[in-house]
């Protein structure tokens, strides 16, 4: 019996599921911030923890593991890898291959082993893999470096709308009553003068009050919204025209919490459109399987296997980590 690996190490959490090859789940680990960028050490001990507990769940060690896919966050140049390789070796990893965490949201929302993902959670990323196994990424480095959005920066937007409507450079907007709910204060003014005295920084959350804005209307809600689906539609078409994809048949898997929770089409229309224009045999999908999944499917993929429609079925189920059922190892 061969065992099969996945990690998926987020800026929060860290995820790890350890299967045979057949797909049955055989332990699950779960840990901390999995991202190298924030702190190496701290990631290390992350994943560490994360595989150590599948691995005794399951009653194997590290050596029984054929191979082992690792999606990081943060595993984005050279340079990462440069200090993920000996990281992971550290740790006791032979076999195994480490990519950037769009592309195990891509392999988990896909029954192909090819395709694009678009991620829109705290930042924004877009990644693809061709046919002939070619990888590309565009963007997932900030806005200073070409990015737009994700919650980083749409709450940033909510913000800075809130006050140009207050000092009149635009119409009033139904933005404004949530936000001083949310940061505590009686009028903008208050808030104004009290986050440029004390350099505060505005709270992820946010961003979601664009959700339930737009769903009452509110033009600037609206419009801030739209031009986050045109930004993402931009890097998507640009992943399919890098890698030659124009005419293939494949998935833009959607991940990330602003895509996959609140959104009502005001962000995937504008991406739909952009996809159909550059591909017009491609699907635009919603990631509900758990990203660590595809992590497990591509690990078997590097092996030389296949993700058989049985192994597809079984698995594409798990939308939930902690309810991800595991099976006693068959000897």
């Amino acid at each position: 019996m061969a065992y099969y690996m996945g990690i998926d190490g987020g800026g929060s959490k860290t995820y790890a599921l350890l299967c045979d090859e057949h797909g049955n789940v055989l332990g699950k680990g779960r840990s901390g911030n999995g991202n190298h960028q924030t702190g190496a050490r701290r990631a290390a001990a992350s994943i560490s923890a994360a595989a150590f507990a599948a691995l005794a769940e399951a009653g194997l060690q590290l050596s029984d593991i054929r191979h082992a896919y690792l999606g990081l966050a943060g595993a984005d140049r050279k340079t990462d890898y440069d200090i993920l390789h000996p990281m992971i070796r550290s740790i006791g990893f032979m076999h195994y291959t480490i990519s950037g965490d769009p592309m195990i949201g891509l392999r988990a929302g896909t029954s192909r082993p090819y395709g694009v993902a678009l991620i829109c959670g705290t930042g924004t990323n877009a990644a693809g893999r061709s046919r002939e196994g070619r990888h590309y990424q565009c963007g997932g480095f900030d806005y200073m470096y070409g990015d737009f959005g994700g919650g980083g920066a749409l709450n940033i937007e909510v913000f800075r709308t809130v006050l140009r409507a207050w000092d009149g450079r635009e119409a009033p907007t139904l933005l404004t009553e949530p936000l001083l709910k949310l940061l505590g204060y009686a009028q903008v003014e208050d808030m104004f003068n009290d986050f440029l005295d004390h350099g505060k920084s505005v709270p992820l959350d946010a961003a979601r009050l664009l959700f339930p804005a737009a769903a009452e209307g509110d033009a600037a809600a609206l419009a801030i919204l739209h031009r986050q689906g045109v930004e993402l539609g931009k890097a998507a078409a640009a992943v399919i025209h890098r890698l030659g994809m124009e005419t293939d048949v494949f998935d833009v898997v959607l991940a990330g919490s602003l895509l996959t929770r609140g959104d009502r089409g005001w962000i995937r229309g504008p991406i739909e459109q952009a996809v159909h224009h550059a591909a017009p045999n491609a699907s635009v999908v919603t990631l509900t399987t758990e990203p660590v999944v595809g992590a497990v499917w591509s690990a078997l993929e590097e092996d030389g296997l296949i993700v058989t429609n049985e192994i597809h079925e079984k698995m594409r189920v798990f939308q939930d980590f902690e309810a991800i059922p595991t099976t006693t190892r068959q000897e």
